[in-house]
Order: structure tokens, then sequence, then C-alpha cells
């Protein structure tokens, strides 16, 4: 007979309420953000998202791992009173921290560093080591008890992704006997449920559930494993994620990763927010990265940054042959298996250049060297990693290629709309709620995409692109469409405050 699971899709009523003019207090918990550690996105929203929320006056307490792969030398760098030489029980474990704190230099916001070497000092920020659970169970409870130190009580906790999702189901077990988390709410962001923190069920001794062990998904327990990411999804008062399209794909089988019957169950309290932009940093008009600004009054620069990206990466050719851009993590999620298929023949039947800037999988990394290698002059790829490359590519290309087999919001179209560089895009996820397909009769959209994840969809796109950038006038009235879109945080983080002040008043 099948164990039960028990859902919360409701909140709890008791606590003082928030008034919808106060200020808010936000424990937001997370393994990455930039500039201080990144993988992903899940970087630059974390930061993003807690700088807008400090500029406006609430009271965040951003916490994250203080990884050994930190750059600590622009960092201004101290210790926490009353928060050095602490311990938590872990399973049978006693595991020293510590917790210091730093100013980000861009935008001032104080980030919390959890202080642990034994278990942060690795050269990667993840890892596929026996102990990988305990880093993260450490930093959800952590998250708490830095709240239970500092005597804050959160009316937000902000959890995300799998590695803080045990977050909520902590609030409700281990320290539901703290009166200071009365009135708490907590909010799990789902940014790629492609990633859910799965672990054998021998570790649910670490958990330290005891009596509350029951809470955990009894089938999944049977099939030998927990899941973090669906523990937060089961316990969290709301669940939000990086767009609206992408929150309803995942409530259906082909996106939602095996948790989509959660979802399903758990759509009254599941909404989709698309990532905002930080234009401080991606603006033609101030980016202090590329060789020459521009804006939409004045295009005059873009052509010099396609110029200098060009004679940069050794590119032949002029600004008369269109340039594509793609900067992206080299991995299956990415599309880059179709573009294998597609590229080689675009490139012998057309003319233009393609500069590509990443790393990741080998077999993707070898086929753009390979591609460099048959056509010289035209294909130009950077392995790894550069921001000021990723810039100049933003700037000077034409056109940036996304062919996504999901894509739960993307930030590159959204750069790319900024600097004029028409995004090819597949219609999934956030690229769909971003980019609007080009209407040459009536001179509207902001770029082009494709349905099908297929050859002839991508193929199509890329076609149809390099025929509408002859037309240049239509092609100088589709980048301003697209430099005049705005998808700043200051416009995305209200949302983002109008559900927790919603939810906090509850």
């Amino acid at each position: 007979m099948p164990v039960e699971v028990e859902y919360h899709p409701g909140v709890q009523t008791d606590g003082p309420k928030l008034a919808t003019t106060e200020n808010l207090k936000i424990c937001l918990a997370t393994s990455e953000l930039a500039p201080l550690a990144k993988s992903g996105g899940l970087a630059d929203v974390s930061a993003a998202l807690s700088a807008y929320l400090h500029r406006e006056g609430h009271d965040i307490r951003v916490l994250m791992p203080f990884y050994s792969s930190i750059k600590r030398e622009h960092l201004d760098i101290e210790s926490v009173e009353n928060l050095q030489n602490l311990s938590v029980t872990i399973g049978p474990w006693d595991i020293e921290y510590a917790i210091d704190r730093a100013t980000l230099p861009a935008s001032g916001l104080p980030v919390y560093l959890l202080r642990c070497p034994v278990l942060y000092d690795r050269p990667t920020l993840y890892t596929s080591a026996a102990d990988e659970h305990l880093r993260f169970i450490l930093l959800s409870r952590v998250a708490i008890e830095m709240c239970q130190h500092m005597r804050f009580a959160p009316d937000i906790f902000h959890c995300h992704d799998w590695h803080t999702a045990l977050i909520p189901l902590y609030l409700r077990t281990i320290y539901s006997w703290d009166k200071l988390f009365a009135a708490t709410r907590s909010v799990l962001t789902i940014h790629n449920i492609g990633y859910q923190g799965i672990f054998s069920a021998d570790i649910s001794a670490d958990l330290d559930l005891g009596a509350d062990e029951h809470h955990l998904h009894q089938d999944d327990l049977a099939l030998g494993r927990i899941n973090f990411m669906k523990t937060g999804l089961l316990f969290a008062h709301l669940l939000t994620t990086v767009s609206p399209t992408y929150a309803l794909e995942i409530q259906g089988a082909e996106y939602g990763m095996g948790l989509d019957d959660i979802l399903r169950v758990r759509s009254d309290v599941l909404l989709g927010i698309l990532n905002g932009v930080d234009y401080d940093e991606w603006d033609p008009a101030t980016d202090a990265l590329i060789p020459q600004t521009f804006s939409s009054n004045d295009l005059s620069g873009k052509a010099v940054c396609k110029q200098e990206l060009m004679r940069e990466l050794g590119l032949a050719g002029d600004a008369s042959q269109p340039l594509i851009g793609f900067v992206s993590r080299l991995v299956g999620q990415k599309g880059i298996d179709l573009m294998e298929r597609v590229l080689p023949g675009l490139l012998a039947r057309n003319n233009f250049s393609l500069a590509v800037l990443g790393s990741g999988e080998s077999r993707f990394e070898l086929f753009f060297e390979s591609l460099q290698r048959a056509a010289r002059g035209r294909v130009s790829f950077y392995r790894g990693y550069n921001d000021k490359l990723a810039h100049w590519i933003e700037a000077g290309s034409d056109m940036f290629v996304m062919p996504s087999v999901y894509e739960p919001c993307g930030l590159n179209q959204m750069y790319s709309l900024k600097y004029g560089t028409i995004p090819i895009v597949r219609e999934i996820g956030g690229l769909a709620d971003s980019v609007q397909l080009i209407n040459p009769a009536a001179g509207t959209g902001t770029g082009i995409l494709f349905r099908d994840y297929d050859e002839a969809g991508l193929a199509w796109a890329i076609t149809r692109a390099l025929e509408l950038f002859e037309d240049r006038v239509l092609w100088q009235k589709i980048m301003q469409n697209g430099m005049a879109m705005d998808y700043s945080w200051q416009r995305q983080g209200e949302q983002y405050v109008k559900i927790f002040r919603r939810l906090a008043s509850i």
C-alpha cells in the first residue's frame, strides 16, 4: 500500500501581519552569487535581485558558502561578531564554521560568507564527492541558525534551487519550536529543474529529522533516494520560477523532469517571473569593456565594435558580412547537437561569420574546434570564459543564436536586445517570453523564433535572419525595437516585492 505524501499548498496564518508599506526582512540563501562564485545564471540573478532589494531599502541578509575559489583581493572581508567559532551537528559529525561579511564593490550589497574549509575548500563549486550533500545541508541549516544568532526574524526565506531547498522543511521540523520564525514564509525559486540534488537514501540520518522523517517523500525513500528539490517543492509556501512560460512547461512531462506531478498539485502557489538584466553592467551606452559605446540614437559605435571584434578574433570580411555570436556553457541543454548538424551546411551555402565563446562537454568543444579549422577566417572559437570577450561578442555581433532544448529564462537574449543584436531563439521558456517575432511588413518584433527542435527549424531561423539582414532599413528598425525593451531589475524586482508582501501579510 503506497504511503501518502503530505502536501502543503496553503500557508499558516499565525504571527503579526506585515503592512503593505513596510520594508521587508529577507534572508536569501544561495550557492552562487556573482561575481564571487558563478557557474550559470543563478549567480547573476541572486546578485542582481539582492542588490535591487538592498537599494530599495529592504533588510536583506544574503548567505553563501565561502568557497576557496572566491577572489579576495578586492573584497573588504570582516569577521562578524557572535558568528565565529560555531558548530552544528549533522548526523554523526560536529561541523565547525564561522560567518564573515563582505560588501560587493559595485552594488554595496553586504554578503555573509559561510566559512567551513573542510566542506568548501574545493577546486570547483560543485563536486561528486561522497559528502556533497553535507555541503548544502550545512548551508540550509546555517541560514536558519544565522538568523537565530542575529535575532533576525525574516518575513521571507528566499531559497534558490536544490542547494537550499531543505530550508522550508527545516523551518517546519527541526526549527519549528522557535517563535522567531512564527510569521516567516518560505519561497523556493526554481532556476533549472533539471538539477535536483538527488542522493542515496543512505544520507537520511544526516538530515537529522528524527521522528519527522515521515515528511520525506516516502515513495522516493522506498526507491532508495532523497531529492532535495522535490522536498522544497513540497514544503515551501510559495514556488517561483524564472519565466511565465517555464512555469507552465514544467507542469508537463516533457519539461517537468519527473517533478511535473507535484508542480501540478501545487500550481496554485507556482508563479513565473522573468529574470531581469543588470543594465549597470549590460548597457552599450555605458559599457566600459567594449571598444566604443553606442545607443539606439547613434549606432555608429556598434559598427566599430564589430570591426574590432572581427580583428581581435582573426575573422575575415567587413561590416557587410553578417556576424553571428554564441556565448554559452557547452552542454546538451543549449542545443549544440542541433548546431553540429546545421552550421557546417549553412556556412557552405551562406556568407556569414561565427564567434563562439564557451566551455563544457568535450565533444562540443571538439566540434567548435573542428569547425574553426574547417572554416578558418570565418569561425572563431574561444574555449573557456572571458567576461570582456562576452561583452565584445554581444556588442559586435549582428545576431545571437540560442537554439536551446529548454531554457528556463536565459539572459543572453536580453543582453542581445539591449545591444541591438538580433536574437535567433527557440520559442521556449524565457526565450518565448522575451523575444517577439519580427513582422517585416509592420516593422515590429525583436527577433527570430522557431518552434520545433529539429534541423529544419534552426536552419530556417538562421537563413531568415540572414535574409532580413539585407534590408538595412528594416534591420535598424528591429535593432531599435529590441534596444527599447526594458527587462531591468527595477521592473522585474518589483514583482518579487509584491508577491513577498502578499505572502508575508497572509
